[in-house]
């Protein structure tokens, strides 16, 4: 990007897959990407410990995977800005509008950039409980990244919440460290892959708690128990052992709560720009094209049925190609 001016041919917000696979498509295909980050270059699969189902690749770590993109996208030009995106407005300056830079793109740290074309590839945040010093004992005792802190707990007793692929991989991790790992879920039945529930099966010292709701984190300087709410007695699923107990409250003694119940997307700061859902997604199809001209969206941030590595690499493609097309 000039120094003199901050002008770039498309402006991708999110480094996660759907970001970092746009940028490769966009400088293939000639043109100038710049990528604003404000976190952590891969999005929430640098934290993943393997990825067994992208296709072509066996076995790989979430950081590993992340950063063979972001090799790929710098090495074929790409810039990597790590700064939050503010807000995006379209440009009414006559003088922008007749060299085609569309766009600006204001950053948290007060910077301002041009750009004729705009994806959007901000993913989504960890879903939070919403419960009760939830965000006070974040860090002692509360964590929403397993394989970030999971070192912290071993030969320690802790519980994972939630019934996806996320949760099953971090009670996974967890269980080869850890003294004991209870994996609390609010229905009977599981979302993630049978594979790693067959896994987890196997494992002495992992307990499930189904149907069941964390209710209370207690503990004064970290956590030390969690108040569970049981809705059923005698919970299964197949030949899944769960905990006996009656319906009511149950207190678990745990020093660490993972916490894994799905993400959200943070498009807020979008909206005068897009059209979101009811529930903050960018409503787009499958072209990745949202309501407003040249503005793009890739990956998990947009409506869509599946959620996916794959899908998110492929919205990135489709996006950058669809941005090119729109700036010729």
């Amino acid at each position: 990007m000039s120094e003199t001016n901050n002008t770039t041919d498309i402006a991708i917000i999110g480094a996660g897959p759907a970001g970092l696979s746009a940028a490769i498509y966009v400088q293939r295909a000639g043109k100038k990407s710049t990528v604003f980050e404000s976190m952590t270059v891969g999005g929430q699969i640098v934290n993943t410990p393997e990825i067994a189902n992208y296709p072509g690749i066996k076995k790989v770590s979430g950081f590993e995977f992340s950063m063979g993109l972001y090799e790929q996208a710098t090495e074929l030009g790409a810039e990597i800005i790590y700064d939050e995106v503010a807000d995006v407005k379209r440009v009414d300056n006559s003088s922008d509008m007749a060299n085609h830079y569309s766009y600006r793109i204001r950053t948290g740290s007060g910077k301002v950039y041009k750009a004729k074309a705009v994806i959007i590839a901000t993913g989504a945040k960890n879903r939070h409980l919403g419960i009760d010093r939830e965000e006070e004992l974040l860090g002692r005792g509360v964590s929403y990244c397993a394989t970030c802190d999971g070192a912290f707990y071993k030969g320690k007793d802790v519980a994972v919440n939630g019934g996806g692929n996320t949760a099953l991989d971090d009670a996974l991790f967890l269980s080869n460290y850890c003294n004991k790992v209870y994996i609390i879920h609010r229905r009977d039945e599981f979302r993630g892959e049978p594979e790693k529930l067959e896994l987890l099966k196997t494992k002495e010292n992992v307990e499930f708690v189904l149907n069941s709701t964390v209710r209370e984190l207690r503990g004064e300087k970290s956590l030390e128990e969690i108040v569970v709410s049981s809705s059923v007695q005698g919970n299964k699923q197949d030949d899944v052992q769960a905990s006996d107990q009656v319906a009511g409250e149950r207190i678990i003694n745990v020093q660490g709560l993972f916490i894994a119940i799905g993400q959200v997307p943070d498009n807020i700061r979008f909206a005068d720009l897009v059209e979101l859902d009811k529930s903050g997604y960018i409503i787009a199809d499958e072209s990745c094209k949202s309501k407003t001209p040249g503005v793009f969206v890739a990956g998990d941030t947009r409506t869509k049925n599946v959620r996916q590595l794959t899908t998110a690499a492929a919205d990135g493609a489709v996006a950058a190609l669809g941005a090119c097309e729109f700036i010729k």
